[in-house]
Formats: C-alpha cells, structure tokens, sequence
C-alpha cells in the first residue's frame, strides 16, 4: 500500500519540513508515504471571488490529474468528519486491507478545493475543528499517520 500527501501550498518553513520528514521516515518502518507539495498557483491576496474560483479550478485540475481511477482520496477538511487517533488507526487498517493500490491524503490551500475535487473525495475527514495552516495541517497528519501505525502495532508511543 502507498500512501500520498498531496498538499496544495508548498512546505516553505524550515520546522514544518523537517518535523513532517521525521514522521515520514518512521512511517517507513509501516508502509511507503509519499509528500507531494507546492501545486498551489499564484493568487493576488487582493483577490475578488471570480479570481478564486479561476485558481481552484486550475488547481483541480492539477489535483485530478494525480489521481488514478482506482485509487482513494481523503479530502482533509475542516467541515470534514472528525476523528480521533484510534479512529483514524482503524480507517489506516481498513485502507491497509482494501483493493485501493494508493490511498492520498489531500490538504488543499487557504481557499480549499475546488466542487469537483470535493465530489471525487472518498471522505472527508477533519484534523481538528480549528483552522490550521497548510503546513501545520501536513505535520499534523504525518505524525497522526505515525500514531495509527504505532495503536494498530500495540507499541509504546500513543499514550
């Protein structure tokens, strides 16, 4: 099983990059985790909604083009269904032991996603009810990822 991070907005901060490879070099020990950022496209923050919705559109497309037909797709939103860490454990154990040959993550942009990739998402699952950066939002979940793998294992960390 592969698992993909597709995040819309790059990881430009220093502590974001470096705590979001930690936690994808110990999920090495569990599966393959892939980071696939910086798809986002350049938007003027002065911005109208017509302007917006012209960028989500291209990064849809972007987004969609990643996608193979039989593989999952997590949209990571903040109206999305919330879960806790032995929550999120049994979906890795479910996905683990499904026919989809990748299952991605996606954590779209400050403005989300466009309708159509929302249509696409297999489900969609909240971080937490706070909004959080992009950056923040891709450490949160490789490391959540991490804490699945280590209830699903029994091992010692998730206390």
């Amino acid at each position: 099983m592969i698992y993909r991070i597709i995040s819309v907005g790059k990881l430009r901060e220093p502590f974001y990059q470096q705590g979001s490879k930690e936690y994808l070099k110990r999920l090495t020990a569990y599966n393959r985790t892939e980071l696939l950022d910086g798809l986002e496209e350049k938007l003027n923050p002065k911005a109208g909604e017509k302007e917006i919705e012209k960028v989500l559109d291209r990064e849809a497309d972007r987004i969609l083009a990643l996608l193979n037909r039989d593989d999952y797709l997590v949209l990571l939103d903040v109206e999305g269904q919330e879960v806790d860490s032995p929550v999120l454990a049994r979906y890795i154990n479910d996905w683990n032991h499904s026919p989809y040959k990748r299952i991605n993550f996606l954590v779209g942009s400050a403005y989300g996603v466009a309708g159509r990739v929302k249509a696409r998402a297999d489900i969609s699952l909240s971080l937490s009810r706070l909004t959080l950066p992009h950056q923040m939002a891709v450490l949160v979940l490789t490391e959540q990822l991490y804490r699945g793998y280590k209830i699903l294992k029994n091992e010692p960390y998730h206390h």
